[in-house]
């Protein structure tokens, strides 16, 4: 593990992806704080808003940070435009009960707003909270269930293994999209926000564990013959103790590699949900359904800052592969070295 680690903090890319990704993780931890409105508060008038400019020169002058207000007019083809009204100053506060917000009645969009006036940054940041613990509970429980029922399958062989791995093909039978669609078709409507994201979570746990497993199972197959687990037997260790402590444990490299390139899948497929509206639904946020409103092509033409939350998903799935690919480079030395022994 410590070459591993060592391998992979020479990887300047992964370290750059790994702070990017625990600056997102840090942002949504801290969302209540570091933004300037709650994922639900709303704005009519400011509709559609695009991105605020923030000034501090004010007719020739130095002055406190500041945003002008908003006036909302059509242009000769009807298009609703944003006129910055000069006469009307609202100033930006910071470290009151949040980072900053700005003074009444203006408002500050730092990356728009979307069709109801709520701010595109804030929400982003609360729909982190959802598609990065999702991605990261999912792909932990099923890991979990892998990695168990591919040591069982994997050590005790004969018609146990028969039996586990005929399982896991009829899940990955399947494809995963549709049985996705199959699984959440079959959670009630009447579910509340709190209980579409626990459902969530165990659907990607199911669909996500089967792959894990066939491989697990192939590593024990060959470390149930290694010295130390002929050695644990013969002095009366049980079965599941030397699944647990002698078998699993040698998989961990390859596991946590794996682990990072599956995460990517989580989240895109919470995303797909929450964009077809089967996922999480407002008013709380998560990045699927905030792109939900770029389905409109009208909307988008005039509006591009919607599409903000697909450069974060962007962001997020490109450095979890950067991640995964540095760790499953650095697996292969410390594999080497062990089967040297």
């Amino acid at each position: 593990m410590r070459s591993m680690w060592q391998s992979f903090k020479e990887n300047r890319r992964a370290v750059v992806c790994l702070w990017v990704l625990g600056a997102l993780c840090v942002s949504a931890a801290f969302a209540d704080f570091l933004t300037p409105y709650s994922f639900k508060d709303e704005a009519r008038a400011f509709s559609y808003c695009p991105p605020t400019v923030v000034h501090i020169m004010h007719e020739g002058k130095l002055s406190r940070p500041f945003v002008y207000g908003q006036r909302m007019e059509f242009d000769t083809y009807h298009r609703r435009i944003y006129i910055e009204d000069k006469s009307a100053r609202s100033f930006i506060k910071f470290f009151q009960s949040r980072l900053f917000t700005v003074e009444a009645p203006g408002r500050i969009y730092l990356l728009g707003a979307d069709g109801r006036g709520r701010d595109i940054f804030s929400r982003i940041l609360y729909g982190a909270r959802v598609s990065l613990s999702i991605g990261l509970i999912g792909v932990t429980i099923s890991f979990a269930i892998g990695l168990l029922v591919g040591g069982i399958a994997g050590y005790f062989g004969g018609r146990m293994d028969n039996v586990l791995m005929r399982l896991c093909e009829m899940v990955m039978m399947v494809p995963g999209f549709y049985l996705l669609l199959a699984l959440r078709a079959a959670v009630p409507d009447s579910f509340n926000s709190l209980q579409v994201y626990a459902s969530i979570i165990v659907i990607l746990s199911f669909i996500g564990w089967a792959g894990l497993a066939r491989v697990i199972r192939g590593m024990c197959l060959s470390l149930r013959e290694r010295e130390y687990v002929l050695a644990a037997k013969s002095m009366g260790v049980s079965d599941m103790r030397i699944i647990m402590t002698h078998i699993l444990p040698h998989t961990v490299s390859y596991s946590l590699a794996a682990l990072m390139l599956s995460i990517p899948g989580y989240i895109l497929s919470e995303s797909a949900l929450s964009l077809i509206g089967l996922g999480i639904q407002d008013p709380y946020a998560s990045w699927g359904n905030m792109l939900s409103e770029s389905m409109n092509i009208v909307r988008l033409t005039f509006s591009p800052w919607i599409l903000w939350p697909v450069f974060f998903i962007f962001i997020t799935v490109m450095c979890f592969n950067v991640i995964g690919d540095a760790l499953r480079d650095a697996v292969d030395p410390s594999m080497d070295q062990g089967g040297s022994r």
